[in-house]
C-alpha cells in the first residue's frame, strides 16, 4: 500500500486530515495499514514487499475508544503491522523484545519448520528481554493468516497482527481492492484478573441472565451448574470491540468505488469471542476460509470463530455507504465499520438482535437411554439444534 498523496486536492486533504485526527483522538496510534486504506488519494490498494521484515514489540500507553490503556504492541499499534509475504520466497522477520519480561511470534496457520513455529517451551525458548530472534523460513503456501504472540497472555493485550501471502498462480477470483479487517475483543482489565473471575465463578461476565418468571424453567440447569443463557465466557460486560484497533464510534472506513469488487479479509484475533457477520444492502460470497480456497458461496451472513480467516468479495453498487456490522454471538456487543465511497460517510447501525438461548439438546444433555430423556424438561425445546434459537441464523458456517 502507497503513502504517497499525488492528486489530492487541498479541500478533499483537510477534509482527510481532519477525519483522520477526530479518529484518532479516540483511538490512537492506529496501524499504518488501516490508516492508509481510508486515505482518498489511494485509488487502488498496492502491494509492497521487504525483503527482511522488522518488528519491535513494546509496551506502549494507547487511547482505546476515550481511556487509555497500557497494551503490548507491535510496531507502536494495535493490531501490529501488515505482513504481506509472497509464495516461494524465504521470509527473513526479525523481532526485537523492548518488553521486561519474555516475548515471542506465532504465525499462526503457517506450514514451516517447528524452530521457526515460535511457541516457547516447544519450537524455540523464546525471545528474552532486549534480545532479537530472526524468523526465516520458506513460504509454502498463500492466503489470509495472522500472527500472535504465545507467551503469557500478550495477545489479549494487543500483541497481533495481520499477515497476506500473495499466490504464484493467479487466484481463481478476480477484485480491485484489498482490505484486511482484524476483529479483537480489548478489556481495560487485566487478563489474568478475568481468568481469576472465571475460576471463581464461570458464570462471572454473563449478565444477562433470565428473570424470576424463568426461575422453574432454569431449575434443571442449576442442578447440572450450567445456564442457557452462557453463550459466551467473557462478554461486553468487560469488552470493547474493535474492527482494526478501532471501537465502533471511530468507525473504520474502507473505500469503494461504485461497481468494484471488494476483498475483505476477515481475521478473529478475538481471545473469546464469535462474531456473526453481515453487511446490510451487499451480499458476500466467500472465497476463502483459513487461507484455503474454497467453492464460492453467497450469504447474507457468517459466523466467524477465533482464530479462524475468511475472505469474502463484495460488490457495492450504490454510491452509498454500508456498514460492516459483526455482533458478538451472545449480543452483548459488536464492533462496527464502514465501506463508502468517500470518507466521512456513514450507514446507519443495525439494532441487536435478541440474545440466543441454549437448550439441553445444544449441552449434549438430550439422552434418550436409561431414562434420562430431557425431552420434558421445561425451558427445553425437544431436542432443536442450535439453529432455531432466537437471534441465530441457520445459514451462519
Amino acid at each position: 500500500m502507497s503513502h504517497k498523496t499525488n492528486g489530492l486536492t487541498r479541500r478533499n486533504f483537510l477534509r482527510f486530515t481532519a477525519g483522520m485526527s477526530m479518529a484518532l483522538g479516540f483511538d490512537s496510534l492506529v496501524p499504518a495499514y488501516a490508516r492508509q486504506i481510508t486515505a482518498a488519494s489511494e485509488p487502488k490498494n498496492r502491494r509492497e514487499y521487504s525483503d527482511i521484515i522488522d518488528l519491535q514489540v513494546h509496551e506502549t500507553t494507547l487511547k482505546i475508544g476515550r481511556r487509555d490503556a497500557k497494551a503490548f504492541t507491535v510496531n507502536g499499534s494495535i493490531p501490529g503491522p501488515l505482513v504481506r509475504l509472497r509464495e516461494g520466497q524465504t521470509a527473513t522477520i526479525q523481532v526485537t523484545n523492548h518488553l521486561k519480561e519474555d516475548t515471542s511470534i506465532h504465525w499462526h496457520g503457517l506450514i514451516l519448520p517447528p524452530e521457526m513455529d515460535g511457541v516457547p517451551g516447544v519450537s524455540f525458548a523464546g525471545i528474552k528481554p532486549g534480545k532479537t530472534f530472526t524468523y526465516r523460513f520458506p513460504v509454502k503456501q498463500s492466503g489470509t493468516y495472522w500472527y500472535h504472540s504465545h507467551s503469557g497472555m500478550q495477545e489479549q493485550q494487543g500483541h497481533f497482527g495481520p499477515l497476506i501471502i500473495d499466490p504464484i498462480e493467479p487466484e481463481p477470483f478476480q477484485y480491485e481492492r484489498d482490505y484486511a479487517i482484524m476483529l479483537s475483543d480489548w478489556s481495560f482489565e487485566h487478563p489474568h484478573h478475568i481468568l481469576a473471575n472465571l475460576k471463581k465463578m464461570s458464570a462471572y461476565y454473563n449478565h444477562q441472565r433470565r428473570t424470576v418468571a424463568t426461575f422453574f424453567q432454569d431449575l434443571p440447569w442449576k442442578q447440572m451448574r450450567m445456564d442457557p443463557t452462557d453463550i459466551a465466557d467473557v462478554t461486553g460486560a468487560t469488552y470493547t470491540y474493535l474492527m482494526n484497533g478501532m471501537t465502533s464510534e471511530s468507525n473504520w472506513t474502507g473505500l469503494f468505488q461504485p461497481g468494484e469488487k471488494v476483498r475483505l479479509r476477515f481475521i478473529n484475533a478475538s481471545a473469546m469471542t464469535f462474531f456473526d457477520i453481515r453487511i446490510p444492502g451487499l451480499k458476500m460470497t466467500v472465497v476463502q476460509a483459513d487461507g484455503q480456497n474454497v467453492q464460492p458461496v453467497t450469504v447474507d451472513e457468517f459466523r466467524i470463530a477465533v482464530a479462524e480467516t475468511y475472505d469474502v468479495i463484495v460488490e457495492p453498487q450504490e454510491n452509498a455507504a454500508y456498514t460492516i456490522f459483526s455482533e458478538t454471538m451472545d449480543r452483548s456487543g459488536y464492533a462496527r465499520g464502514t465501506l463508502a465511497p468517500r470518507q466521512g460517510m456513514t450507514a446507519p447501525t443495525p439494532e441487536r438482535r435478541t440474545r440466543p438461548l441454549r437448550s439441553m439438546a445444544d449441552m449434549g444433555m438430550n439422552h434418550d437411554e436409561g431414562g434420562h430423556s430431557q425431552h420434558n424438561i421445561p425451558g427445553n425445546d425437544g431436542g432443536h439444534s442450535q439453529h432455531n434459537m432466537p437471534g441465530s441464523d441457520s445459514g451462519h458456517s
